[in-house]
């Protein structure tokens, strides 16, 4: 396979799995598509700016792997991420939610203080010239924020532990053979420059305000339309 087609492939393989088991008979997720893709298209313009604004700046991509896939400053594969991984992600919480239900809608306990307190690394941050590392720690704050007054309360559910943990898993892998290729390289002065295996720590919490972006607005419409 041409090494340019490497990263639209490598989104082929994170869809075939969950796109295969959706029309398990159990789970029956194929149900759940006008939700996924609902929330999907919903948080998926404001990834798609930040990345095109911080691309050459915060990270760039390699040509090895992108070279004649680009739309503007994004490669195929880059614009094909904000569908596959979402979705499989929405796979992944829906297996939780039907062998360990979520019960009740819960009601959250929260404090405006939590803002306040999120604030302080984003100041921080800024002041050090961080500025990977202070967007995805506002991104996170605003997103959890949301999630909690007016979007699914996914965050209050007692299945997020285990779908955080399962999520880092998945991290650890896809976006591990991404910056270990390396078919995304980063501009190391723009963040904390601390990395599990190959990843910039700051890349866990970016994937965890695009899934759990995700995840509230997928829960919300789920409950809309049953």
């Amino acid at each position: 396979m041409p090494a340019h087609l490497e990263y639209i492939f490598f989104n082929v393989l994170v869809l075939a799995g969950p796109l295969l088991f959706s029309f398990d008979r159990k789970l029956r997720f194929v149900k759940r598509w006008r939700s996924a893709v609902i929330a999907i298209l919903s948080v998926m313009p404001a990834f798609i700016v930040w990345d095109w604004l911080v691309t050459g700046r915060h990270w760039w991509f390699n040509p090895v792997y992108t070279a004649g896939t680009l739309i503007g400053p994004l490669p195929l594969g880059e614009w094909l991420f904000f569908l596959t991984v979402p979705f499989a992600s929405l796979f992944v919480w829906e297996v939780l939610r039907h062998y360990h239900p979520l019960g009740a809608e819960p009601q959250p306990i929260y404090h405006p203080l939590w803002l306040a307190l999120f604030a302080l690394p984003v100041v921080w941050a800024l002041q050090s010239g961080k500025e990977y590392t202070a967007l995805v720690l506002f991104a996170f704050t605003a997103t959890a924020f949301l999630d909690l007054t007016m979007g699914g309360k996914v965050l209050a559910r007692r299945n997020t532990v285990a779908y955080a943990i399962l999520l880092a898993g998945l991290m650890l892998l896809f976006n591990g053979y991404l910056t270990a290729r390396p078919v995304v390289l980063y501009e190391a002065r723009y963040q904390v420059d601390v990395r599990i295996w190959s990843i910039p720590i700051e890349d866990f919490l970016y994937g965890y305000t695009l899934l759990l972006g995700c995840t509230s607005v997928y829960e919300k419409s789920r409950g809309a339309y049953e």
